[in-house]
């Protein structure tokens, strides 16, 4: 019976390690797809046996990455489809760099994000119909990028079905009209001025 156990805990242990791992893999593919002339991605060292000593990355009790917060770090390059194999991120913050290229369909994954901030960067492209999957969402920032075409019928239903409080996308290239609501029961006054800048 205690061998049992003692496999038991050990496949445990390794399930949690493999995660981990992975999680410090996705990071590190960002790290070698963006320029970091300030050397803030130092830190993050992909032979650790997980991320959570890495600067600018919070894990929780379990050593699960929950935050990512990078803002005005003067990184430049592109995100990579890896970040949304971050199962238990909460917040993903990279604003105010020079990030370019599209917003991954895979950040549609990270059904655990409560903040997206992506704002103040050159993204381009459309804006993923996968973030409708971001049921708990509160704050989603994209406003002052290059970003075109329409809002997905998706991404604005977070707003009355989900937990959406905030979601700015002013200062962009995009396409048609949202009008502003109360109907949800709170005001919606912020979620989108200026269509096109």
């Amino acid at each position: 019976m205690r061998f049992i156990a003692l496999v038991f805990l050990v496949g445990a242990f390794a399930i949690i390690a493999v995660e981990c791992n992975s999680e410090g893999d996705a990071l590190n593919a960002f790290k070698t797809n963006v320029a970091d002339p300030n050397n803030v991605l130092q830190s993050w060292d992909p032979t650790l046996v997980n991320p959570c000593t890495w600067f600018h990355v919070t894990c929780n009790s379990q050593n699960s990455v929950v935050r990512v917060d990078l803002g005005n770090a003067n990184l430049s390059g592109s995100l990579v489809p890896q970040l949304g194999m971050l199962n238990n991120l909460q917040y993903l913050q990279i604003q105010s760099n020079s990030i370019s290229g599209a917003i991954p369909s895979e950040l549609g994954n990270l059904t655990k994000l409560v903040s997206l901030g992506l704002e103040n960067n050159k993204l381009s492209g459309l804006i993923p119909s996968s973030l409708g999957n971001l049921k708990s969402l509160r704050w989603m920032r994209l406003d002052s990028n290059k970003l075109s075409g329409e809002i997905p019928i998706s991404v604005l239903k977070l707003v009355l079905w989900g937990n959406l409080q905030l979601m700015n996308v002013s200062h962009n290239k995009l396409a048609g009209t949202v009008r502003h609501t109360n109907k949800t029961g709170f005001a919606i006054t912020t979620i989108v001025q200026d269509f096109k800048a």
